[in-house]
């Protein structure tokens, strides 16, 4: 049995179209999205409509909750405010109501989900240091806490020696450690690698595969282009940052 971790789709219809044809060549029994189904891209409506009949779960992002006018943009930068904007006007009614029932975070299948922190989901604060970790660790009691929202796939562990990172491929999973691992992001990779991320789990063979799938970054960066959205968002869809 395995499971699809996606997640910070954030409108880019070519490569979530990518990542499901590698999706459905793993067969997983389930899959779920941690959120950023909008934002940055120009395809919101098409790729909610894709992952809506689909996935077994999902929780809100940052960006969803702006596309749904529920969060102050001054936080975002100038392009991301300006994407929000226009993903609001955009966004059709049916998937407003959908991603508005969605929770913040949750436990699915025995493992924590949430798109930022477990510790404030609200908050949109990042995992991105030991520090941040060991705190975060505090708020689940979950051995494995899945998240996205900095775009960079990678993994924390927590066993009697401390808190380590790491940021390789394979994760084993061997009981007698909790940890936090960063799906990365299909849409908006920002590793240096502009290839789409997503993970497979595999709780019963006790490890977690980050995978990197090709798709065709010119036709993402057209559709922002043609639909009047700043073009840095295209062009950081080819530097992968």
């Amino acid at each position: 049995m395995s499971l699809a971790i996606l997640s910070d789709i954030h409108g880019n219809l070519e490569a979530l179209d990518a990542v499901l044809a590698d999706v459905d060549a793993q067969k997983p029994e389930a899959i779920v999205c941690l959120g950023d189904f909008v934002g940055y891209g120009a395809s919101p409506n098409e790729c909610l409509a894709r992952l809506r009949p689909r996935i077994e779960a999902a929780v809100l992002g940052n960006h969803d909750v702006a596309a749904l006018g529920r969060l102050r943009l001054g936080g975002f930068n100038s392009d991301a405010a300006t994407s929000a904007r226009w993903t609001q006007t955009e966004l059709a009614d049916e998937h407003r109501g959908w991603l508005d029932a969605l929770p913040f975070t949750m436990v699915w299948r025995g493992v924590r989900i949430v798109h930022a922190t477990p510790s404030d989901p609200e908050e949109w604060n990042y995992v991105l240091s030991i520090a941040d970790a060991e705190y975060e660790f505090d708020a689940f009691e979950e051995p494995l806490c899945l998240i996205g929202h900095s775009h960079v796939p990678g993994q924390f562990q927590l066993d009697g020696s401390g808190v380590t990172y790491a940021r390789k491929a394979l994760v084993d999973l061997a009981p007698g450690a909790r940890r936090i691992v960063n799906v990365g992001s299909v849409g908006q990779p920002r590793d240096g690698d502009p290839r789409a991320a997503w993970a497979l789990l595999d709780p019963a063979a006790g490890r977690l595969e980050h995978r990197r799938v090709e798709y065709d970054v010119d036709a993402a960066a057209a559709r922002i282009g043609d639909a009047g959205l700043p073009s840095f968002l295209a062009e950081r869809l080819r530097w992968g940052e």
